[in-house]
């Protein structure tokens, strides 16, 4: 009898392979690339390839040595996991060999740990984010200023605060332009800072039908509209709500990390139910937890119920 073998997720529904998406998400993230190497320099460009190049060769070593399967590198899921973990750190020095920590932790305990691509509960790159920012704490709040450093690999670059970790600090008086956020002249994580390269290529991915506007447009929505009422309420103690969501992960995790389609609810249903939790925990975590942002917790966090709004959300049946 000749046996059907079933692979893992990500299942879908076209002629679309595996490979080819995770390229054309790579390819979505070249405009942020390029914005971070050009406010942030050299150690931009160093920590993207530190990391991409240590997801790589740690994820070919598992499946050689330790799993003993075919490897598959050559999918573009450990450069997508490279280049998130590379957008989710500071432009600084430490980051360069510091990166490479934290794609062990993404790719050894946040992927390969439960089987490799298609079988991981959270998002890799999330995965080793957290570790990194529990684990060196000093080294991932220590934020460059845009442009100020483009040449310098020095520990005395200049550096400053995000406006999230401002207005943490000095309430209303530390928000600044919109139109700064938006382009990206801020202080924060290196792929964060531009909501701009970030709408190209989220844009770029829903044109190309390898996201839908579900979770982006919940995420978002949900986090404009509560930071809202806070702001309402107390305009003195809450951010604007349009800064909140220019600010800090927000654009960046709802359009290229939530959207991870084997970390995220298969329904519609689902997904906007994933985005709107995704946006309540952030602003939670941001209006009453120690610190200043709160993206990432809030996707892992988020990433744990997806079994359940897959068991909930259960699309329509066509046969008994």
């Amino acid at each position: 009898m000749k046996l059907l073998n079933v692979s893992g997720s990500p299942h879908v529904h076209s002629d679309e392979s595996t490979k080819r998406i995770m390229w054309r998400v790579n390819l979505a993230l070249v405009p942020s690339l390029i914005v971070a190497i050009a406010f942030f320099g050299i150690n931009a460009l160093l920590i993207a390839v530190v990391s991409v190049a240590s997801c790589v060769l740690f994820q070919w070593l598992i499946e050689k040595c330790i799993m003993k399967t075919k490897s598959a590198v050559c999918d573009g899921s450990a450069i997508v996991t490279g280049l998130l973990l590379a957008f989710n750190v500071p432009a600084t020095r430490e980051m360069i060999w510091l990166v490479a920590i934290g794609a062990l932790v993404a790719i050894g305990i946040g992927k390969m740990s439960f089987g490799g691509l298609g079988k991981n509960p959270f998002n890799p790159a999330l995965v080793g984010r957290v570790f990194m920012l529990i684990s060196f704490p000093v080294q991932m709040t220590t934020w460059p200023k845009p442009g100020d450093n483009l040449f310098s690999m020095s520990v005395d670059a200049t550096t400053g605060a995000t406006p999230l970790g401002m207005f943490k600090e000095g309430g209303v008086s530390a928000t600044g332009d919109v139109m700064q956020y938006f382009i990206g002249h801020m202080g924060g994580s290196m792929g964060e800072v531009s909501a701009l390269a970030i709408l190209i290529g989220a844009l770029y991915l829903m044109w190309r039908k390898i996201i839908s506007w579900h979770i982006p447009v919940s995420f978002i929505g949900t986090a404009f509209v509560f930071a809202g009422i806070l702001w309402l309420c107390d305009k003195g103690g809450n951010m604007d709500p349009l800064s909140t969501i220019l600010t800090g992960g927000i654009m960046l995790g709802a359009c290229f990390m939530a959207t991870d389609m084997v970390t995220s609810p298969m329904t519609k249903t689902g997904q906007l139910i994933f985005g709107i939790g995704c946006g309540l925990l952030t602003i939670i975590i941001r209006k009453w937890g120690q610190y200043p942002e709160g993206v990432s917790f809030a996707i892992l966090l988020m990433n744990s119920v997806t079994p359940l709004l897959n068991r909930w959300c259960k699309p329509k049946r066509f046969a008994n």
